[in-house]
This record gives C-alpha cells, structure tokens and sequence, in this order.
C-alpha cells in the first residue's frame, strides 16, 4: 500500500505512493504559501491597520466572508486565475496548493490575529518604553508570544486542506496517476483524498478494502503533520 503504484488489474500490489507523494507536495506548498501571507496579514491588520479606514473594514468583512465560501467555489477560482487566466501554472502540484491556500487563508488571518490580540499590551509597552520601535516590538516579542496560537490555527487550515477534494479536482488533481510527481511545478498529480474517492466508487470489493485501508493512510498522514506542529507549538510555549 506504500510503496506500490496505483494498479486497477491488480489489487493484492496496487498501493497509493503517487498519492502521497502528491499530497506532501501540495500540503509543502500550503505551509510555504499560506503562513507567510496569513501571519502578515494578521500582522498588517491588527498592529498597523488603521480601523476607521473603509478599506480596512472592507477587508476584514471580507476575510470574515470567505471562511464559509463553498470549497468548489475556490476550485473555479483557482481553474480560471491560477491554472489558466494571469497566472497560467497548468495543471500542476503548485496550482493545487494555491488554491487550498485560497480555501484556508482567511482561517490562518483569524486565528493569527486572535493570537497576536491575546498577547498582553504590557508586554508592547515595555518594549516600546526601553526604546524598541514598534516593527522591533512586533518581531522580538509579539510574535514569539503569539508562535503557539498561529500554530494552533495552522494545524486547523491544513487539517481541513488535507481532506479536500472538489477544489483538487478541478485544478488538476488527476483521478488515476501511476507515477510520483517530478516536483511542485512539473507533472501530472494525485492526492490521497481523490486517490481514495476513485477506489471508493469502483464496483469490486477489493477497492473498497483498498479505500479503507487509504483512508488509514490519510489519517496517519494528518496525525504525523499535527504532531510535528503540536511539537513546535509546545516547544515555544515552554521557553515562554
């Protein structure tokens, strides 16, 4: 089930690997694409932004929006904007991980943003009373305060992305691949989810057991990524 490619001659050697290889390459280019935009959004946003302006409140309604937007909805938008129109990536991994980053963004800006409010004002304060600017206060000690709420609310983004299919679809995840992708940028793509959708719906019972058992894969994979950011979650509370 692990090593093996997709086979649907074969059931006692078909596995999943192109799946997995695919979801880790969508799920890195998640984590590289979303934290950076959501955090200094969240940043932007609470710390800088002045709240009386229209454009800000017009952001923040919505940001406030987007997170009950149907996920299909972000799959047409990544096919039209992002695999075609402006930017034109094709049917690859990257285009996948831009849409789902689309999907879970404004989770990653919510979140960020009620880690960096619950960080005490006395904290800025002394800061900013010895001297320090305020970017200095925000990157020294505001953030470091918020590093275990940010983590919180990006294992949530990427435990919904993971589990995505519809948005996948649609910008290119194949339902069939027999080979692992080439990178981010080249090749065709599959992940779990849609792996397991195509076993699911096959008419043998053998698929079936085969959608089970990739079901377990999928969990295993979610739980390794959680772990790895509770322990970086737990790591900076404890030197805090």
């Amino acid at each position: 089930l692990l090593r093996n490619m997709p086979s649907t001659i074969d059931t006692d050697t078909s596995g999943m690997l192109s799946a997995i290889f695919g979801t880790v390459y969508v799920m890195a280019g998640v984590i590289i694409t979303v934290v950076p935009l959501g955090l200094s959004a969240a940043v932007y946003l609470e710390e800088f932004a002045d709240k009386e302006k229209w454009y800000v409140r017009l952001i923040e309604l919505n940001i406030q929006n987007l997170a009950a937007v149907p996920s299909i909805v972000f799959g047409i938008l990544g096919l039209a904007f992002i695999v075609r129109g402006p930017l034109n990536l094709g049917f690859v991994a990257y285009a996948g991980s831009l849409t789902l980053s689309l999907l879970v963004l404004p989770t990653v800006i919510l979140t960020s943003r009620e880690a960096l409010r619950s960080v005490p004002p006395s904290i800025r304060q002394a800061s900013m009373g010895l001297g320090a600017t305020k970017w200095r206060t925000i990157w020294h000690q505001v953030l470091p305060s918020a590093v275990p709420g940010v983590v919180t609310g990006t294992i949530l983004a990427l435990s919904r992305a993971i589990g995505e299919t519809a948005p996948l679809l649609l910008v290119g995840a194949t339902v069939f691949v027999t080979y692992a992708p080439d990178g981010m940028f080249e090749g065709a793509y599959t992940v779990l989810p849609v792996q397991i959708f195509n076993w699911a719906v096959r008419p043998q019972e053998e698929f079936r057991i085969l959608a089970a058992a990739g079901i377990l894969v999928l969990m295993g994979v979610l739980l390794a990524m959680n772990s790895i950011a509770i322990w970086i979650r737990n790591k900076f509370a404890k030197e805090l």
